[in-house]
């Protein structure tokens, strides 16, 4: 970009041709959203003023978004936000990126639960951002749920916390590897500014499942490693050692969920089988990848 002003029309085209020859997924759209939030409008305020000039100063900003992209940076993190469940989260590199699928874990998860059940305590385990226990506790608001947002990252649930005081969820947060935070003394429990539930009516968990040695997108290997390599030959370590601890901690009736990858299914479901949960069912996404185990205690 040279000091002659360029319009909105020019700068669209001139930095989609310059993302895509750096093989930037969704060229077009990445560019139409960097200058959008440069400019503070939304893409239809774009069209309506495709002549507009955009300020030296704005385009200073819009330049090293461009360069950013272009080097791979997840354009969620360039916005600091990200759409999920028709809300608006804040997104950056202290949490994995929530992906579409997920917003399918949630849909599902609120179909499963029972319909007219009261107060009922959910766990959202592995929180990252928050987006799934958020979203559940903004959902069930009227039934008045007690949502446990946990993770083992301090960051993360930081980030969880200011998403829920953002969009005014009423949720409590647990830092703990797995369920280690349920298993301290009491000594220890009486020094904690927080002491989880005992047992959850739902447990919910989108947790790591990627394999070290798969190959991740540029964009992927932003996310924090502990939120993507599950550990393991198949990456589902902690899926199971997660699945071998958490039946104790829900009621009779209480219903487990998780996210898992496309290929990953059928191998959660036979481990759930195995380790004695009843009712396991294997539900599908909109791709037709069987990616949604379920179970009962």
């Amino acid at each position: 970009m040279n000091s002659t002003p360029k319009s909105i029309r020019e700068i669209l085209r001139s930095g989609t041709v310059y993302l895509e020859t750096r093989q930037v997924e969704g060229a077009r759209a990445s560019m139409q959203a960097m200058l959008a939030h440069v400019l503070g409008k939304n893409r239809t305020w774009l069209y309506l003023h495709i002549d507009y000039c955009p300020t030296e100063q704005e385009l200073v900003r819009l330049r090293e978004m461009l360069r950013l992209r272009g080097q791979g940076v997840p354009l969620q993190h360039l916005l600091g936000e990200v759409e999920f469940y028709r809300r608006r989260f804040r997104s950056d590199a202290r949490a994995l990126i929530p992906r579409p699928e997920t917003e399918e874990l949630v849909e599902l998860t609120l179909q499963l639960i029972p319909r007219q059940k009261e107060n009922m305590c959910i766990l959202d385990m592995g929180c990252g951002s928050g987006v799934i226990g958020i979203s559940l506790a903004l959902e069930l608001h009227e039934r008045s749920p007690s949502v446990v947002l946990a993770d083992i990252s301090s960051a993360a649930l930081d980030l969880a916390l200011e998403n829920a005081t953002a969009l005014g969820a009423r949720i409590s947060i647990c830092h703990t590897n797995l369920f280690s935070a349920w298993r301290v003394t009491d000594e220890e429990q009486s020094l904690a500014h927080f002491i989880p539930p005992s047992q959850f009516d739902c447990i919910v968990a989108n947790l790591p499942y990627i394999r070290a040695d798969e190959r991740l997108q540029t964009e992927v290997a932003h996310d924090p490693s502990t939120a993507l390599y599950g550990g393991g030959e198949e990456g589902l370590d902690i899926i199971y050692r997660f699945l071998a601890e958490a039946r104790a901690y829900l009621t009779p009736d209480g219903i487990i969920l998780l996210e898992v990858g496309h290929d990953q299914g059928e191998l959660v479901a036979r481990q759930m089988r195995m380790l004695g949960y009843s009712g396991v069912e294997l539900h599908c996404d909109l791709s037709g990848a069987a990616r949604f185990p379920t179970a009962h205690a």
